[in-house]
């Protein structure tokens, strides 16, 4: 998974590259054409996969604000004397 993310990521910054070669040369809308599909690539394909390929394996729990999690915030922080209560 980790090696399709960096094709994708190479092949985003390579068509960003070509569009913004063909605008220095003079051909605004195909370097228009090219930077646009990097980004939309960027937007549409990177993006979810890698946050995917973050998260598949995570429990969202342990990320959320719940009043355990807070408890234990506030335990922490009681034990390494950062919070003055």
């Amino acid at each position: 998974m980790k090696y399709i993310i960096k094709i994708l990521f190479a092949a985003v910054v390579i068509m960003v590259a070509v569009g913004y070669y063909f605008k220095n040369t003079g051909d605004h809308p195909t370097g228009d054409k090219w930077v646009g599909l990097g980004i939309l690539g960027a937007s549409f394909i990177l993006m979810p996969i890698f946050i995917y390929h973050r998260w598949k394996n995570k429990k969202v729990k342990d990320y959320m604000l719940t009043e355990e999690n807070l408890k234990k915030m506030r335990d922490y922080g009681k034990k390494k004397g950062d919070l003055k209560h």
